[in-house]
């Protein structure tokens, strides 16, 4: 492979990672809220961490849990934000009720 090969393959591989970055939104948390991200997708597992107020997070894949209310309405949605970290998408506002990202595996 000559180095006009492997610059053109770099680039390639560059521009796929830009966009898979890319590819995910991010979401805001509804204000004034401070929401607990959970270990799964329910308030029965473990809090991991807390979110601040005014906190955007990306949604990687979305997975039915358990009902959750608040200020974005009722849902059993979970949004992924990070592996093994989760949130009830009535806190987030994804401007849907449905699915705005792939269920999780």
């Amino acid at each position: 492979m000559g180095t006009d090969d492997k610059q053109a393959t770099a680039s390639v591989t560059a521009d796929v990672s830009a966009t898979a970055t890319s590819a995910v939104k991010r979401y805001a948390i509804a204000p004034g809220y401070r929401v607990n991200v959970r270990s799964g997708p329910s308030t029965q597992y473990s809090i991991v961490r807390s979110l601040a107020a005014g906190s955007t997070v990306p949604i990687h894949c979305q997975k039915p849990g358990e009902w959750v209310s608040g200020p974005y309405g009722t849902t059993n949605l979970w949004d992924n934000i990070a592996p093994g970290e989760y949130i009830s998408d009535a806190y987030v506002k994804t401007g849907s009720d449905g699915y705005v990202a792939p269920r999780c595996a």
